[in-house]
């Protein structure tokens, strides 16, 4: 089964500006768009899951990118959200930058390979400079939807 990311995310999904500016703030912030969408159930569930495991080890893998994600009983299927902060995000990054792309996953619970597919697929894509300027420069969503697509 091949995961495609540009088939898990939406254009509404895409928040080009976040209004957050801290860690915890910013995944709320993505939930709720997640929510008003329609797609998680049960918005305290997924907040619980997805702080719980950030709490486990932080999210920033480095190269001003961090992808909060968990595996939860709040969804019946794979989702992601998008969101670009121009300021940068302190996610304790390994290499102690912030961030500026952050790719939310939720995943449902039982669903353990295609979670992990999605975090290799996307963490693949995102190691790419190129692709990472790409969508720092992105005017609109659809043009995030694009740059995914074609990096598939």
């Amino acid at each position: 089964m091949m995961i495609r990311i540009s088939e898990a995310i939406r254009e509404e999904g895409i928040v080009l500006d976040l209004k957050a500016q801290e860690k915890v703030a910013v995944i709320k912030e993505l939930v709720s768009v997640m929510v008003d969408l329609g797609l998680i159930q049960d918005e305290e569930t997924f907040l619980v899951d997805i702080l719980k495991r950030e709490n486990l080890e932080s999210t920033g893998i480095g190269l001003g990118v961090a992808i909060p994600h968990a595996r939860t009983t709040a969804t019946s299927e794979l989702l992601l959200a998008f969101g670009r902060s121009a300021k940068g995000v302190d996610f304790n990054s390994l290499d102690g930058k912030p961030s500026h792309l952050i790719f939310l996953i939720a995943a449902p619970e039982e669903k353990k390979s295609h979670y992990i597919m999605a975090l290799a697929r996307l963490s693949k894509i995102l190691r790419k400079e190129e692709m990472r300027t790409r969508l720092s420069k992105a005017a609109t969503p659809a043009e995030v939807m694009e740059i995914l697509k074609e990096a598939e």
